[in-house]
């Protein structure tokens, strides 16, 4: 979404990530998963440069960001053959503000910006009963791998647009900062 542009829902609003925000992200994560892998991923990939502000975006209630999605391009790698991607990782919502929508808004605003960009592809490794409501299939069944052992039902592909993932197979390459933190899930 352009800069000064706001989804307003509810209490919240969702915008682009800025440049002053890093802190409060961290603290995000911080608190939605009770431990810093996923914040240290974040600050990891935006120092590696693998941070695209229009697809990075956070969740705000009374000036306070609340919540925060990250996607972040990767490959899917067969052979000599590469085709972008996106993961979607991190998604975090502030141990207070769960189980508000918040997550969901967040997830359909940044697939709605991975559209709008022309992006084909969004991997996710997270809740297999979270993310399939968004269209999120078993990536196995796309002939799409994880480059770590991850039970089939959590490693998922979205396509963007009808066919996106005719004739993609492979597995995932992601960004060094995934292994650098340890870090795969959302």
């Amino acid at each position: 979404m352009p800069p000064a542009q706001q989804v307003e829902m509810n209490s919240f609003f969702i915008r682009q990530e800025l440049p002053e925000d890093a802190p409060a992200i961290f603290d995000v994560h911080l608190q939605a998963f009770g431990q810093d892998g996923e914040s240290r991923l974040v600050n990891a990939l935006r120092n590696d440069g693998n941070i695209n502000t229009d697809l990075s975006l956070v969740a705000v209630h009374d000036e306070r960001i609340i919540g925060h999605i990250l996607f972040c391009p990767i490959a899917i790698v067969s052979g000599t053959v590469e085709s972008p991607a996106l993961a979607l990782a991190p998604l975090g919502v502030h141990q207070d503000y769960q189980c508000m929508g918040i997550g969901a808004a967040l997830v359909e605003a940044g697939l709605g910006e991975c559209r709008r960009l022309g992006h084909q592809i969004v991997i996710v490794v997270g809740h297999p009963g979270y993310y399939p409501r968004f269209g999120f299939i078993a990536a196995k069944d796309a002939c799409i791998t994880a480059p770590f052992p991850c039970p089939d039902n959590v490693f998922m592909a979205l396509p963007l647009n009808p066919g996106a993932l005719d004739g993609i197979g492979g597995t995932v390459r992601y960004p060094a900062a995934f292994d650098a933190v340890g870090a795969h899930t959302s």
